[in-house]
């Protein structure tokens, strides 16, 4: 169920406490219940634990023959620069690897060679372009014209993914400022992660009151986020409280806080997803997460619109399922890269297992 249950207050403090002080006690020996412990309650005896892996059956798509080349999801990658080339191509194999059909990248064109060298699967755009390489007379043309590229392809994704390894050029974020403000005017849904969150952290007009919008900061994203918007600090005391005023605070948009357990709310329900997970932290990893959930988001439009399947899901936001079932696959794929590999896990390794994972919860036959 994908609504809040109440139970009484002072026995739900009561189990909580009893819970931290189990998981403390256990320490990193104690990892299987530190990283499965599912119904996990607030202080207050709220219930928020999503069931991500019924949620994750009814909105993947089985594999069917009758259906042609864009219809598993058109999802593109607004994000590379010279710096940064690794983001956006984990970002882009990893909806691949999920299941979408075709998985664009526009980036710089110092980016573009690189990261058409990690594989040949992705549709590599090289139209943006940074300050240094553009004279000051030149920028309104060349504007227009990075602008006007990806108007021509926009009408075709079914989500875009905005930030992974975009840098922090003036010149260029102006134009992806741009390319947001179209992604609204044609409903594009928009998953904003990296440095796409420092874009809107500092011009929150550009995704306030765009109910098709996901924002998925870290934890000092996330810290950036409620300074600007709350003006207050983290409240990790009542996070899911927090969470909601902070989604609410731009409009009610999804933010998939990340952390130890993620908390997701679009101003109207708090779910959070603690299910497998692994210790190690390279880094990457959210970059997996932006790409998922523009997969699992746009097959949750999708199955609202034409099947309402097993589970009640027509009245929850496609966003938030998208964000819990890509909280999940991320979490277990995690899991079984490091069951693998321990310290040495790389993210490629957990990319690896993205297909595996989906496969053991959802059969693709």
């Amino acid at each position: 169920m994908l609504i809040k249950h109440g139970v009484n207050s002072s026995v739900a403090a009561a189990v909580f406490r009893r819970q931290q002080f189990l998981v403390k006690s256990l320490g990193v020996g104690g990892q299987n219940c530190q990283y499965t412990m599912q119904g996990a309650l607030s202080e207050d005896g709220t219930h928020y634990e999503a069931d991500a892996v019924a949620i994750l059956r009814a909105i993947t798509p089985k594999l069917d023959p009758t259906r042609h080349k864009g219809q598993a999801g058109k999802v593109a990658v607004i994000g590379g620069c010279r710096e940064y080339t690794g983001a956006p191509y984990f970002a882009a194999i990893s909806a691949l690897k999920i299941g979408a059909d075709l998985s664009h990248v526009f980036c710089t064109k110092d980016a573009a060679p690189v990261i058409k060298s990690y594989s040949p699967e992705l549709i590599v755009h090289p139209i943006l372009e940074e300050s240094y390489s553009v004279r000051d007379e030149e920028k309104k043309l060349v504007f227009q014209k990075v602008v006007a590229e990806v108007d021509k392809w926009m009408e075709r994704f079914d989500c875009l993914v905005i930030g992974p390894g975009l840098g922090r050029d003036p010149f260029l974020l102006d134009c992806v400022s741009a390319i947001i403000k179209q992604a609204r005017q044609t409903n594009v849904p928009i998953v904003i992660d990296g440095d796409g969150l420092f874009l809107v952290t500092n011009s929150l007009d550009l995704i306030r009151d765009y109910p098709l919008a996901v924002l998925s900061p870290n934890v000092n994203e996330y810290k950036r986020l409620v300074q600007k918007i709350l003006c207050c600090e983290v409240d990790d005391l009542d996070a899911p409280a927090q969470l909601m005023s902070l989604s609410k605070g731009i409009g009610s948009i999804t933010i998939l806080r990340k952390g130890k357990s993620d908390l997701i709310s679009d101003g109207e329900i708090v779910k959070s997803v603690s299910i497998y997970g692994s210790p190690r932290r390279c880094g990457g990893q959210g970059d997996i997460l932006a790409g998922s959930v523009a997969v699992f988001l746009s097959w949750a439009r999708q199955r609202i619109l034409v099947d309402k399947g097993d589970l009640n899901i027509s009245s929850v936001n496609p966003t938030v399922l998208g964000c819990i079932a890509a909280s999940a696959l991320l979490r277990k794929a995690a899991s079984l890269a490091f069951e693998k590999n321990k310290r040495s896990t790389l993210t490629g390794d957990i990319i690896e297992c993205l297909g595996r994972s989906l496969e053991d919860i959802c059969p693709a036959c």
